[in-house]
């Protein structure tokens, strides 16, 4: 079951726009400059993020180029891309849009780790959904996981690192189109700047908050059955930052007490060690 992408657009139009931010994450600043204007991203938050933005209109020349994906640091802010006059003495126009994901654009997964299965030690869930599943586990969802926990059942952390994001306030679950901006989810950020993402938990269903430095197996949630989802289940992915608030799912193995599991299949059961 696909989960929601982490990321929000805005379209913002011509010259002397107001400052857009999205939630309480970034904003892009269309500032003046010697030449012309320039676009700033400013980091809200103290953890990384990755954003593109893109300028079109006319009469108009950018520099680097008119389409930018870059890595913003916490707390700070980074020169997007330069806009200025093409032609002299002709009008000119310009908008720009954005998008972003939680994460580094140039994180490089620690394929040592053995992450935890995400739930209690005396659990074992199924496997609803395995790698590579045509079913909605393609592309950059191929190396994600569902685990068959019905509403309320324990979810614990497969990996340390800090709370980034969390989402708990929705109520439903559907499939159609935009059914994805109902899901309630954790997001950790690990050392390696990838993400774990925990979706579809319950309504409230967060025993974390945004800052909180988890442990490995450590309690952060109860799963449930929102966004865009069938039937109750959690699902786990380790996640890159890409362009266009796009996430790649990464390749990650599981320890189990039949051994270290590296592509769980449908309909397969495994306990902790």
């Amino acid at each position: 079951m696909k989960r929601a992408v982490l990321s929000f657009a805005l379209l913002c139009a011509t010259a002397g726009a107001a400052e857009p931010c999205s939630l309480d994450w970034v904003c892009v600043d269309d500032r003046r400059s010697d030449d012309g204007r320039v676009l700033v991203a400013r980091n809200l938050k103290p953890w990384p993020l990755t954003l593109s933005a893109r300028v079109s209109g006319s009469n108009l020349k950018t520099d680097p180029s008119h389409e930018v994906t870059v890595m913003v640091p916490g707390g700070g802010e980074v020169d997007l891309l330069s806009i200025a006059v093409a032609q002299g003495g002709r009008p000119w126009r310009y908008r720009y849009h954005f998008d972003w994901t939680v994460g580094r654009l140039d994180a490089r997964h620690d394929d040592g780790y053995v992450y935890r299965l995400p739930y209690a030690d005396d659990a074992a869930w199924p496997i609803l959904q395995g790698v590579n599943s045509h079913f909605s586990h393609v592309d950059l969802e191929a190396w994600a996981v569902d685990f068959d926990m019905p509403v309320g059942a324990a979810v614990h952390a497969a990996r340390e690192g800090i709370v980034v994001r969390v989402v708990e306030d929705h109520d439903q679950a559907c499939w159609e189109e935009g059914c994805g901006r109902y899901a309630n989810f954790v997001v950790v950020l690990h050392d390696d700047g990838t993400t774990g993402e925990y979706y579809h938990l319950k309504h409230e269903g967060a025993a974390v908050d945004e800052g909180d430095r988890v442990r490995r197996g450590q309690l952060i949630g109860w799963s449930g059955h929102t966004g865009k989802s069938t039937m109750p289940h959690l699902h786990f992915a380790v996640y890159r930052a890409e362009s266009w608030g796009r996430t790649q799912s990464l390749p990650v193995r599981f320890a189990t007490r039949a051994g270290v599991v590296g592509e769980p299949r449908r309909g397969d059961v495994y306990r902790q060690p």
